[in-house]
């Protein structure tokens, strides 16, 4: 059944075109990520969808009786009210009624002895029942509860921007609604609640439509995408890693239809110059046919941002963390930790929300002074940070002039280029470069807050959740340039993929101020955390073998036969392993854009490390046991 058809859109802001008579429809069970380079109009888009934006021409038609929930990048709240008030604020029946139970429950939990008040909460308490609103309450809480949000009656007012997004998005997922419109839904949220909002968002049985910039989400939740590019929409009826085959597909065929058009034209020129008459119908019409596909537009060439490696030199001193500790009032964010930044790190900095990555961050780089313990910071270093929020600027300063005042010139290993020509490899044409950062979408702020700080030539860099509201295509560049950055990389993000394909350490905040040390990627150190932290269901018996044995050293005074060709073959077992990891580890440095094939040789590799560990633990006790018997036969020999 289709839920909702978008007729000949067009937007344009003055003279910049973002729609351009586009068309598609929405059918029950779809959900559709929508994703294009910043500035192609993703979150207008749904503002439309959604009737809170208006299009300059055409239609929005909806089915019958329709509603429509949206979540936007920047919830509004209103004034005075409470989570649960928030969350309960729509004009659904049953919505009415939860909220008008909780604001007289709140009411009488301040006026206890007021016997009017309590008896109209138990007057609404058999409307609830009678209308089954209770599991809606039940659910609500429930939501809330795995998005991090447990104090149901905190006014909203008192809550961070990453809290009220949790908040709204509660609301939005509670909400009765036939098409669930989500701008950004997993920016400002930490790992874990993203996995739960993805297995969420799976087994949701309404329509969805959404833009992120999280992969695996899309590969996960997603089974159609819209693609937005210069002004145009192509539709895909697959998941992410299929739309990318499919678009590249497209993109083939065009190219190969220009191909023929050039070929077809080159002919007929030819004809045309041998000085053919149009005296007959027959030569009129080729004539015609030659002045039709001449005048036809050839496709724009595609455009990527391109980042070139700029840096400086970095000395054998770095930044040395010395038993640091940083508590805020009563809570302690990070206790006792020390470590020193190696040249070429790459780290990924996890955690929940609150647990003092950010912090962690602002030590290292000299923003925040340790309470206890030391950061040294060598003399070569020069750092450069990708944080969260877009730093204080001007508004109405040009664009061209905001990196001007970082640098007018910097040196690449392709040679020097000025902040202009800097500018258009971020996709700022000159048209653009010209014009004031207010006319930028958030998306666009972003990159261009990215170029300034890359302009900065830094040698140590810090990215705070740097995938927060930048494209998909900006972000596959960033990867790439990440790859062969000369210096040290610290990331804080939420972003699996991101992680996965950027850094070989983790560090990972496990509550009161306990910093681990993971290595690999997100998926290895899911794995590992899960291995250590989660209780084990069951265990295979080869394991318990290996740890019984380990405990109770053999007495024997000789291997069995089982035993000695074990010993004999194991040694080329654990080579055989070690270059399968390094084969697995050159494949996932070459797979940049099949994620989920990314996430299979994530896994395999995994797989074929616990393998190899406890195979080691063998050789160890085969080695113990081998020993054992060497000795007592030199013995016996005396």
């Amino acid at each position: 059944m289709v839920l909702l058809t978008a007729e000949h859109i067009r937007k344009s802001y003055g003279t910049r075109v973002i729609f351009d008579d586009i068309s598609f429809s929405i059918h029950e069970g779809d959900k559709i990520g929508v994703v294009g380079v910043n500035g192609t109009g993703k979150s207008t888009l749904l503002k439309i969808v959604a009737g809170v934006g208006q299009a300059d021409s055409g239609d929005i038609v909806t089915m019958n009786g329709m509603k429509i929930g949206y979540l936007s990048q920047s919830p509004v709240f209103a004034a005075g009210t409470t989570v649960l008030e928030h969350i309960f604020c729509g004009d659904n029946p049953v919505m009415t009624l939860v909220r008008e139970y909780e604001t007289t429950l709140k009411a009488l939990e301040q006026n206890p002895q007021d016997m009017a008040l309590t008896k109209k909460v138990a007057e609404i308490s058999e409307r609830m029942d009678k209308a089954e609103a209770w599991s809606l309450e039940s659910e609500a809480k429930n939501i809330l509860t795995k998005l991090g949000i447990t104090d149901f009656s905190q006014m909203v007012e008192t809550l961070s921007g990453g809290q009220r997004k949790r908040v709204a998005l509660a609301a939005a997922l509670i909400a009765p609604v036939d098409l669930l419109i989500l701008d950004e839904p997993t920016n400002h949220i930490d790992n874990e609640t993203v996995e739960w909002l993805e297995k969420h968002l799976s087994k949701y049985s309404k329509a969805l439509l959404m833009v992120t910039h999280d992969r695996y989400f899309l590969d996960r939740v997603a089974n159609r995408m819209l693609e937005l590019e210069k002004g145009k929409i192509y539709a895909y009826q697959a998941n992410f890693t299929k739309y990318l085959e499919m678009k590249a597909e497209r993109e083939e065929r065009l190219a190969a239809e220009e191909r023929k058009r050039q070929n077809f034209l080159r002919n007929e020129l030819e004809w045309v110059r041998r000085g053919a008459k149009a005296r007959t119908t027959k030569q009129k019409a080729r004539l015609d046919r030659f002045e039709e596909i001449s005048s036809k537009q050839a496709p724009e060439e595609k455009q990527n941002v391109e980042l070139y490696s700029v840096g400086s030199r970095l000395g054998k001193k770095t930044i040395e963390l010395k038993h640091v500790c940083k508590s805020f009032d009563e809570k302690v964010c990070i206790k006792d930790f020390s470590y020193i930044i190696l040249r070429n790190d790459r780290i990924g900095i996890t955690g929940q929300n609150g647990c003092g990555k950010t912090t962690l961050l602002k030590m290292m780089t000299g923003q925040l002074q340790p309470d206890s313990g030391s950061v040294e910071i060598g003399e070569t270093v020069k750092i450069a940070v990708f944080a969260q929020e877009n730093e204080q600027w001007d508004e109405t300063q040009q664009v061209l002039a905001y990196i001007k005042d970082t640098a007018e010139y910097v040196q690449t290993a392709e040679g020097k280029i000025s902040a202009s020509q800097l500018l258009e490899k971020f996709l700022f044409p000159v048209s653009m470069q010209r014009g004031p950062i207010s006319m930028l979408s958030g998306g666009e702020k972003r990159r261009l807050y990215l170029a300034k700080v890359l302009m900065e030539a830094p040698n140590i860099l810090f990215l705070d959740e740097p995938t927060n509201d930048l494209d998909i295509e900006t972000l596959m560049i960033l990867e790439e340039y990440l790859e062969h950055f000369q210096g040290a990389v610290i990331t804080v993000s939420h972003d699996r993929y991101f992680l996965d394909k950027t850094v070989g350490r983790i560090f990972a905040f496990l509550g009161d101020g306990n910093i681990k040390q993971f290595e690999g990627g997100y998926t290895d150190y899911r794995q590992a955390w899960e291995k250590q932290f989660v209780p084990q269901t069951t265990t295979t018996p080869k394991k318990e073998t290996v740890v019984a044995e380990k405990k109770e050293p053999r007495k024997l005074m000789k291997m069995t036969y089982k035993d000695q060709r074990e010993y004999d073959s194991i040694g080329d077992e654990i080579e055989e392993m070690e270059n399968k990891i390094d084969i697995l580890e050159k494949q996932m440095a070459e797979c940049t854009t099949d994620y989920m094939k990314l996430q299979e040789l994530t896994e395999q590799k995994a797989e074929t490390t616990a393998l190899l560990e406890q195979k080691m633990e063998r050789w160890l006790v085969l080695s113990e046991l081998a020993e054992e018997i060497e000795k007592n036969r030199q013995q016996n020999s005396r």
